[in-house]
């Protein structure tokens, strides 16, 4: 986790959060009023979010001191205390929403990423996100993905080259859109195309593909054709792959499948901020 960047994300949501002020917890505290908020776990699930509790009340009061009780990747049941923060209460009633909103959200799919990754356990293949992500939060819901033990996929087009069927069709085919990527990029740059026949394999197979993506295919044909791919081509699965039938598709020898299901389809964790000492 970028924490630079964590920062940087959290001051834009507080400025839009609060804008000039806080009306309704400034109108009431003085600064010398002091409290505790204790974050409790509401239902079962996998925490995700400890950085940003520490580094998001900071950011807004540095006078308040953040303790938190678990680690990302964590089981947590119902009622479970996950953090205590104390401080002067206006400041710690103005952060509430934004931290608790994004802590349920990233423990939200760490949970759903826990879920998915159980049901492909001894087959070798790996979960992975995609970027069907949110926009502002692709760092922190990848990070989410992480924490329930699934992997990174690109975090963007900057870092990976994946070759699709748009790009394809544009192109003229894989051999040609293969061929002028490597042809402009440096060899340290990782070329993946996405697939939809058999004959699409064999062109990228030939054509110098790093990784080869089998796009809505079944599992029966994924696990005939891999058969072909040579061992030092990574081989992804991708498109129509739900909870119900992820397993199959672990069973077909791919080493990744990729899902934009975790961090667009997740349900957020229940979290509730209560207050003591008052």
């Amino acid at each position: 986790m970028n924490t630079l960047k964590l920062k940087t994300l959290l001051e834009s949501f507080f400025i839009e959060d609060i804008g000039d002020g806080d009306l309704s917890s400034e109108s009431l505290f003085m600064r010398e009023d002091q409290g505790t908020f204790h974050f409790i776990s509401k239902e079962n699930g996998i925490f995700c979010g400890r950085i940003v509790i520490e580094e998001g009340f900071r950011l807004l009061d540095s006078d308040i001191d953040v303790l938190v009780h678990v680690r990302d990747g964590e089981t947590v049941e119902k009622g479970h205390l996950l953090a205590e923060i104390k401080g002067p209460m206006a400041s710690l009633l103005t952060g509430e929403r934004v931290i608790l909103n994004l802590i349920q959200r990233m423990s939200g799919i760490a949970t759903n990423t826990k879920k998915v990754v159980s049901l492909v356990e001894g087959t070798g293949t790996r979960i992975c996100d995609t970027r069907k992500t949110t926009p502002g939060l692709r760092m922190l819901e990848k990070y989410a993905v992480t924490s329930g033990g699934g992997y990174n996929h690109r975090f963007g087009l900057y870092d990976a080259v994946m070759l699709k069927d748009n790009h394809i069709a544009f192109a003229g085919g894989i051999s040609e859109a293969v061929r002028r990527v490597k042809n402009n990029l440096g060899h340290t740059v990782k070329v993946e195309v996405e697939i939809e026949s058999y004959e699409q394999m064999r062109e990228a197979i030939d054509a110098g593909a790093d990784i080869i993506m089998f796009d809505n295919r079944t599992p029966d044909e994924i696990s005939e054709w891999i058969k072909d791919v040579p061992p030092h081509i990574v081989t992804e699965a991708s498109g129509g792959i739900t909870m119900e039938n992820v397993s199959e598709y672990g069973k077909t020898g791919v080493k990744y499948i990729s899902l934009g299901y975790l961090t667009h389809s997740y349900k957020s964790l229940d979290i509730s901020a209560k207050v003591l000492n008052l």
